[in-house]
């Protein structure tokens, strides 16, 4: 109740102090005002000289550059807030094999989240399947991974532009993780668009690549831009023993993220890729992760 009540209360502010876009018509003795503000939302991971991450930052420890313009944060989230996590698997008949494997590593990092974090599972072979809706639920959310079974072609295109739209209707902080063992064969949209959809929603998008997806040189090259410039990070599986490892390495990025929003500058709409920079103070010599940039609306 207290993170809800902290919501409406931000959200008063910034239709307060923000209306990026007010109109109003009247109806008799009484105006209608339509408020919409939007936000240009950045994921940050924060890791130390040893590689360990840091968190119990604040707002006060970011700053938040656009085309090297320093920009007000409005909402902030550290990495203990909740989080609404979409996970993608690839059921397709090549994941015969597999499956069983990758069923069990999903299942412990569904144990690796916290309890106010949401899960939503979904599965996708030539077509999209939400096997589960977001729920705190984490045993229902374990069954749905149990439930699911190989067979079909790969639409992992079209899998992971839907799921994406979908989670990024959710509110506060949120990943994505996609694990897929081959190229896309039967989606109806291309690289390019997965590549603009992703920039324009700015999740972090976690991605892992087992078996013959990790023999497509063009597809390593997409899913590994797909994760830089969202702010997550791609991994590649040699071996099947290493699947629980690499999921587990998933789980910990998911634990340690933090949530910057901002309104964009106001009067600017001619479409061209706007640069972001996170600059971190009270950490010495850190490396960050965070989304490069996005197009605006």
């Amino acid at each position: 109740m207290i993170r809800t009540r902290g919501w409406l209360e931000t959200g008063v502010l910034l239709a307060a102090v923000f209306l990026a876009s007010v109109w109003a018509q009247d109806q008799g003795p009484l105006n209608t005002i339509k408020v919409n503000v939007r936000l240009v939302e950045v994921y940050a991971t924060v890791l130390d000289r040893r590689g360990a991450y840091v968190d119990g930052l604040t707002s006060g420890n970011f700053q938040i550059l656009e085309d090297g313009r320093p920009q007000r944060i409005a909402i902030f989230e550290n990495n203990a807030d909740a989080l609404s996590c979409a996970i993608l698997l690839d059921t397709t008949g090549s994941m015969k094999e597999a499956l069983p494997r990758v069923k069990n590593s999903v299942l412990k990092l569904i144990d690796e989240l916290e309890p106010q974090d949401s899960i939503a599972i979904y599965t996708f072979d030539q077509r999209l399947v939400l096997r589960q809706d977001f729920t705190t639920d984490k045993e229902a959310a374990k069954r749905a991974v149990l439930r699911t079974r190989a067979g079909g072609s790969t639409a992992l295109f079209d899998a992971i532009c839907e799921t994406a739209e979908e989670l990024s209707r959710r509110r506060g902080k949120k990943a994505f993780v996609v694990f897929t063992d081959g190229d896309d064969n039967s989606s109806l949209l291309t690289a390019s668009a997965v590549v603009d959809k992703a920039q324009k929603l700015g999740i972090p998008l976690y991605t892992l690549a087992e078996g013959e997806a990790t023999r497509s040189a063009k597809l390593g090259k997409l899913l590994a831009e797909l994760s830089e410039r969202t702010g997550g990070a791609s991994y590649r599986v040699n071996k099947a023993g290493d699947i629980d490892q690499v999921f587990q390495k998933i789980a910990g990025n998911l634990r340690h993220l933090y949530l910057l929003s901002y309104i964009p500058p106001a009067g600017e709409s001619d479409g061209r890729w706007r640069k972001i920079d996170v600059v971190v103070s009270g950490v010495q010599d850190y490396r960050l992760r965070a989304k490069q940039g996005y197009f605006p609306e």
